[in-house]
């Protein structure tokens, strides 16, 4: 596994202001470990995570299964040994009030859940506050969080805090960890922003 892969938190900033959706994630020292670039008007989402801005060293794969599907799965596949790491399903029905997503290992079973902080602040960010009240997501594998996504304020930018520091015993395959943090980012951040 890459070395991008090993640290306990990041930090993925979303740059608003470009044609395509630049997405950047930088380790503790802020070093910037790594970078996606999503190619414009795409019916499927095939999203490509590199280990920096030259994006000659592919590192993840976030493939949509279908076009367009409200209940989207995603696999998440290792580039360098072109082995699935795991997927990755938007609940549907459920995200329409309170974004959840469903982890699931290479064979396809459900391990985890990643669910928006509460019902009550999510009704308050769809229909009153939108970007004004930061969105926060815990990530369960049983009983044990595992994960943290925290959005920041900021109202020029999309910026996640990943953290990955109360997983002990070592669950959550980073990897996995990382491209829900970018889907976060690129599915659930663009549908409040038109909210």
């Amino acid at each position: 596994m890459d070395n991008a892969f090993q640290f306990d938190q990041y930090v993925l900033k979303k740059q608003f202001f470009a044609l395509t959706g630049i997405l950047r994630i930088y380790n503790p020292q802020d070093q910037l470990v790594l970078y996606s670039q999503q190619k414009i008007f795409k019916l499927k989402e095939d999203i490509r995570i590199y280990a920096d801005e030259t994006k000659t060293q592919e590192l993840l794969i976030i493939q949509a299964r279908q076009i367009l599907d409200f209940s989207a799965y995603y696999d998440v596949i290792d580039s360098q040994f072109t082995t699935k790491v795991g997927g990755l399903r938007r609940k549907g029905f459920r995200s329409l009030v309170q974004d959840e997503w469903e982890i699931l290992d290479a064979q396809e079973r459900p391990i985890g859940l990643i669910k928006e902080d509460s019902l009550n602040r999510a009704l308050l960010r769809r229909f009153l506050l939108g970007n004004l009240l930061p969105q926060d997501y815990d990530l369960t594998i049983g009983d044990n969080r595992v994960a943290d996504y925290k959005q920041r304020f900021d109202l020029f930018r999309y910026i996640l805090d990943i953290d990955f520091q109360m997983d002990n015993d070592k669950k959550l395959d980073h990897r996995l960890g990382l491209a829900a943090g970018v889907l976060l980012a690129i599915i659930e951040g663009h549908q409040h922003r038109q909210g």
